[in-house]
């Protein structure tokens, strides 16, 4: 997605390439009004409306384009994605009404991480007109963030450590007049025990630490957001193998989905007060690394027997959590890259979703099922607590069954989040194996979208 040009512009009239959307049920009936030159040109093409064709039609000295969608009267995030992602560089504009929600796959189609390979044949702006205009600014705002997420998890874990992650967090900073915290060395060790000891086997230039970034009136209700960072994950002592390491750089997806969201809160001027943590490290092997069996003390005071070095996620983040609670929020929204049993459940598409409030995950179900980003939410069942006792602390962090996987992984995190708080917590994958229109292979935000709509519901629309 390009930077320096918007690709979504306010219709004022100017030159553009006019873009026609059909579905294979209303192409005979559209074909007709062509002449005989243009339905020989779509034969030639094989279109026939269906979802995500594209098909060039010439006119005089000039062309347009015709795309197949689901439904022209009710367009999604991505129907006109292949489109931006096929057509050269130029302005269009929709023919036969607004582009409304299709302007979101528009840009992110247009997407390309080229910080190490340039593209063979790179392809100018594809700019998409629309008279909606006061949507314009929200609907770039809310593309550059997915875009964010797809540069932060993309960037391999060398470029993408800690110290990076608190670059990230002070460039938000200062683009927003926030305050941020950087707790790191001896006293992470005294604060945030569970942090420093998962990470303070890695190399000096990787040292881990937690990012605190405030922001907003304090006379504003409190929303706490929080970002697993694990920046690379070999499993510890319980090491990977090669396989299960290969895209481990993916494991500081949550802090990606975190900094983003945090973003468009502030960018938007959202009436909160935002508190952002992000802690940060690389689950190293050393000879100080910490093992199974071991019990880590935590920030809350309980103690966890470490039942498996590869559960680490979930130990920073109950560090955080608890850090998050101390400011009485009114909401807790958590991202992590968490369990291998949520994909198992639900595949890359549909990130898990976890709450205490059915309330909170209706909200969050609905923003996503109108932003085409659904989560689907799995319970926290208190049968299932049990499965992390520990005969010799408060709690074990992994349990010895393979059961549900995700739901146990939430009900260690819900430990730390206090009594009676409103919490939402995403186990998302942050990657996508295979290219979709509007959403290429690699990082991906899941969740995001969701978790943003339902923000600008509940605390009101800025």
């Amino acid at each position: 997605m390009a930077d320096n040009e918007p690709l979504i512009q306010p219709d004022r009239g100017q030159d553009a390439i006019s873009l026609h959307l059909v579905n294979r049920d209303g192409f005979p009936e559209w074909v007709k009004k062509l002449s005989t030159t243009q339905r020989t040109a779509l034969e030639a093409q094989k279109f026939e409306g269906s979802g995500y064709q594209v098909g060039i039609v010439p006119d005089g000295d000039s062309w347009f384009a015709v795309g197949g969608v689901a439904n022209p009267a009710e367009l999604s995030s991505w129907c006109m994605a292949k489109l931006a992602e096929a057509l050269p560089a130029g302005t269009y504009r929709r023919a036969e009404g607004e582009p409304g929600p299709a302007v979101h796959g528009w840009q992110t189609a247009q997407y390309v991480f080229d910080r190490y390979k340039q593209p063979e044949r790179p392809v100018g702006p594809r700019v998409l007109l629309t008279k909606d205009v006061g949507a314009i600014d929200n609907a770039i705002a809310e593309a550059k963030a997915v875009c964010l997420v797809r540069n932060l998890v993309n960037t391999p874990a060398e470029d993408m450590g800690p110290a990076a992650l608190e670059a990230q967090c002070e460039e938000l900073a200062k683009a927003h007049s926030a305050e941020l915290k950087v707790t790191r060395g001896d006293t992470l060790e005294q604060e945030y025990p569970m942090v420093h000891a998962v990470g303070r086997a890695a190399a000096r230039h990787h040292a881990p630490r937690i990012m605190h970034l405030t922001w907003g009136k304090e006379s504003d209700p409190v929303l706490a957001i929080v970002g697993k960072g694990v920046c690379f994950d070999s499993g510890g002592l319980d090491v990977k193998s090669s396989t299960g390491m290969l895209l481990m750089k993916k494991d500081m997806g949550g802090a990606a989905h975190a900094i983003a969201l945090a973003g468009l809160v502030m960018g938007a001027g959202l009436p909160v007060r935002l508190h952002l943590l992000v802690p940060a490290v690389e689950n190293a092997i050393s000879s100080n690394s910490f093992r199974p069996g071991d019990v880590l003390k935590s920030r809350k005071g309980l103690t966890v027997e470490i039942g498996n070095t590869d559960a680490e996620g979930r130990l920073i983040l109950g560090d955080a959590l608890q850090r998050a609670s101390e400011e009485k929020p009114e909401l807790i929204l958590d991202f992590a890259t968490l369990t291998g049993a949520a994909r198992v459940a639900l595949g890359p598409d549909y990130p898990a979703l976890m709450t205490r409030r059915d309330e909170t995950a209706n909200a969050l179900i609905a923003a996503g099922k109108a932003h085409d980003d659904e989560p689907w939410r799995l319970p926290l069942p208190d049968s299932y607590r049990e499965w992390l006792n520990s005969d010799i602390a408060d709690t074990n962090n992994a349990h010895g069954n393979a059961f549900a996987g995700a739901s146990i992984a939430g009900l260690f995190l819900d430990r730390f989040v206090g009594e009676g708080l409103d919490w939402a917590h995403f186990d998302t994958f942050a990657w996508r194996p295979q290219a979709k229109p509007g959403r290429p292979k690699g990082g991906d935000a899941y969740g995001l979208r969701a978790a943003w709509h339902m923000l600008r519901d509940r605390f009101g629309r800025p």
